[in-house]
């Protein structure tokens, strides 16, 4: 979509393509305990998969291990991509498109960065309030959780 914006400087009307804002999030799963849920320092608050946006220059990957790293304060192995979030009323701040991993982690987990707190959930236990289609990424996830871990030959 081409928009058109007045210049802060000259005044000049410039016209520039609109693009969706590519973003990950994280499905983390530490092994015989569940998956792990940040509750988030900014607005829209609330529990939320651990993510953000992908930097410029920066792959997918490289951009959920980053998350993951600043939210959870975790190394995590990334088991693939689970599947892409594009519904441009997903996010109420912007139209952010997610990709959406699978990843498994040891150690301890700590809040860090925009995580007000952090826990770990079951994934048949998981709090009311999740923000953004958390809700129902994680609903899809639990519907093919199973078979999707056998195919990757990785067993909880």
């Amino acid at each position: 979509m081409w928009i058109e914006e007045k210049c802060p400087k000259c005044g000049n009307v410039l016209q520039r393509h609109r693009n969706p804002v590519p973003t990950v999030d994280l499905i983390i799963e530490i092994q015989d305990q569940g998956l792990i849920l940040i509750q988030r320092v900014n607005p829209p608050l609330g529990w939320a998969l651990p993510g953000g946006y992908v930097d410029y220059g920066e792959s997918l990957e490289d951009a959920a291990r980053r998350e993951a790293r600043e939210e959870t304060s975790l190394e995590v192995e990334l088991l693939g991509q689970f599947h892409t979030y594009s519904d441009p009323r997903r996010d109420p701040r912007q139209h952010n498109i997610s990709t959406v991993f699978v990843a498994q982690a040891s150690g301890t987990p700590r809040a860090a960065d925009d995580a007000r707190s952090l826990e770990i959930f079951l994934p048949e236990d998981l709090p009311q309030l999740l923000v953004f289609d958390h809700g129902q990424i994680l609903a899809d996830y639990r519907k093919v959780r199973d078979q999707w871990l056998l195919k990757l030959n990785k067993t909880y």
